[in-house]
């Protein structure tokens, strides 16, 4: 029997959320599969990937970019740190500012890296056609 909700039913199994967090775990243990090699999670794997790609970056606009907030990032940022994938340094106009740089070593592991999150992102999508894969990530991008 369902729950009614002011009279009208409600299926969890058809909530968009449930259905997101659903489709975030999938994608996070295809993702996890495939890294074993690299020892990174996706958030590590996102931020490590934003670092180098941006060349320089604060700790505070990298969390934004990557969609964490300020203690997550905190976090990753201190793992990536202390596996030598990541620098720390501080602006020389504001201590309190970290700046991030991505390593010889971080940017070595970027380049295989981005490999697994190539086939994570096509295992996730398998069962869909060209064309609704297409239409998923567009939808996909009008949600976010």
């Amino acid at each position: 029997m369902q729950p009614l909700t002011h009279g009208v039913p409600f299926l969890l199994e058809n909530h968009a959320g449930f259905l997101l967090r659903k489709a975030h775990q999938r994608h996070a243990a295809l993702f996890l599969d495939l890294a074993a090699e690299h020892g990174l999670t996706p958030t590590q794997f996102a931020a490590l990937f934003k670092t180098a790609e941006l060349g320089k970056v604060t700790q505070n606009l990298l969390g934004r970019l990557v969609a964490m907030d300020p203690a997550t990032i905190q976090g990753v940022v201190r793992r990536l740190t202390a596996r030598g994938l990541i620098a720390r340094t501080h602006d020389p106009m504001d201590r309190r500012t970290a700046v991030l740089t991505a390593t010889p070593a971080g940017l070595a592991l970027m380049a295989s890296a981005v490999a697994t999150a190539r086939g994570s992102h096509a295992a996730a999508l398998a069962t869909l056609t060209a064309e609704e894969r297409a239409t998923f990530l567009t939808l996909l991008h009008k949600v976010v």
